[in-house]
């Protein structure tokens, strides 16, 4: 309620506003800096998340492993974490409802959608490493109730303010006691409070699992000098079909950079198609794949002499300028085709890192302001979820 353009967007019927913001849905890019969307973003999906583990009495407890109470808690978690998100961004009490914050520009994009529940899963496994193997070692370390405490609060950001909003210490876990008593083995392997009491690892299972999932962070270059470059994320399904073959589902996006001055721009892609899958190499695995779908390729450019007109002409309003008054856009829509592979390394049963990818993609016409863009480079890495394994 302190922002203007969240008060202004309250003027007027409810649903009509609510529509116009939920169909003005489209693209990658919302605006924000990268830092937001990149960092803030899935820190708040870990703070859902961590709010999911604290009220699962069946998983709460459960620690980072190769075990499957582990990754069935933190799956758990994930879901409840896209439920949230959703619901921030386009539910009945969103921002798309309380001030159709996305009925406007530059706020259509579905960046947040995807980042928020996949990026807050990693960001979570992050933070549950962290505890494992540094936090617990310093607690192991010494008895400092001042030294845990910081040490809890300050190196597991998402869990610290999760517990907060819980009505909890800021270092409260489920999975051990507080900085008082907890007394930590010498060796401690278990998974859950009982201390010196190991459990059993999952077994690995060979080849594909039977869904994969994947969260990647991707740079493209687009033209044959590579004189655009495109900086994003997105994600991934996989199905397996037989031992060797895997239908892939990819849906990726990124904001272009380097552009002329006052120009902006963001890419949004989405494909389909088969992936060939090689045995394993001990932990090590490789693929190629080859994808066809359609990308979504838009441009804009500012007049900041108009805009600074229209400013001067319209004097100091809530509402700001009509952003088409002092920009163009520029958009198109094309097939595209996809081929490359990658490199994969297996943790365990449940997580594969994604080590490398290398794409050409090819764009069927599609020219914007006389300047074309018929190919681009893509790198891409990240970390794939087996499900189906475990």
């Amino acid at each position: 309620m302190t922002e203007a353009g969240t008060r202004s967007g309250l003027a007027g019927s409810f649903f009509e506003n609510y529509g116009k913001a939920v169909g003005n849905l489209h693209g990658w890019a919302d605006g924000d800096e990268f830092y937001v969307n990149y960092v803030g973003h899935p820190m708040q999906g870990s703070v859902a998340g961590f709010l999911w583990v604290q009220n699962d009495r069946s998983y709460r407890s459960a620690e980072f492993g190769r075990n499957r109470r582990y990754w069935r808690s933190r799956l758990r978690a994930a879901a409840f974490a896209w439920a949230y998100s959703e619901q921030f961004e386009i539910g009945i009490f969103s921002e798309a409802s309380i001030g159709a914050i996305q009925a406007t520009y530059p706020q259509q994009g579905f960046v947040d959608h995807v980042i928020t529940p996949a990026f807050g899963l990693a960001w979570m496994i992050g933070e549950d490493v962290v505890d494992k193997y540094l936090i617990e070692r310093i607690e192991r370390a010494t008895p400092n109730k001042y030294a845990r405490m910081l040490a809890r609060s300050a190196l597991n950001p998402s869990r610290t303010f999760a517990s907060v909003l819980q009505g909890n210490a800021p270092w409260n876990r489920g999975s051990r006691p507080g900085i008082l008593s907890y007394a930590p083995a010498a060796n401690r392997t278990s998974s859950t409070p009982g201390a010196g009491v190991r459990v059993p690892e999952i077994s690995d299972v060979a080849g594909p699992a039977p869904f994969e999932f994947s969260v990647t962070f991707r740079r493209e270059s687009f033209g044959a000098k590579g004189d655009g470059v495109c900086v994003g994320g997105g994600g991934s399904g996989a199905i397996r079909m037989s031992p060797s073959w895997q239908l892939v589902v990819d849906v990726g996006g990124c904001k272009m950079i380097g552009l002329a001055e006052d120009f902006s721009g963001d890419s949004l892609t989405y494909m389909v198609g088969p992936r060939f899958r090689t045995p394993d190499w001990g932990g090590w695995s490789a693929d190629l794949q080859f994808l066809i779908g359609g990308n979504k390729l838009t441009e804009e450019h500012l007049f900041p002499q108009i805009k600074a007109a229209v400013d001067l002409a319209q004097g100091p309003q809530i509402l700001p300028a009509a952003h088409a008054l002092y920009t163009e856009e520029a958009a198109t829509n094309r097939v595209a085709v996809s081929s490359g592979g990658g490199v994969n390394y297996k943790l365990n049963s449940a997580l594969t890192i994604r080590v490398g990818e290398l794409s050409y993609q090819h764009f069927c016409s599609g020219a914007l302001w006389g300047r074309s863009h018929p190919s681009a480079v893509k790198v891409s890495s990240g970390v794939i979820l087996r499900i189906g394994t475990w």
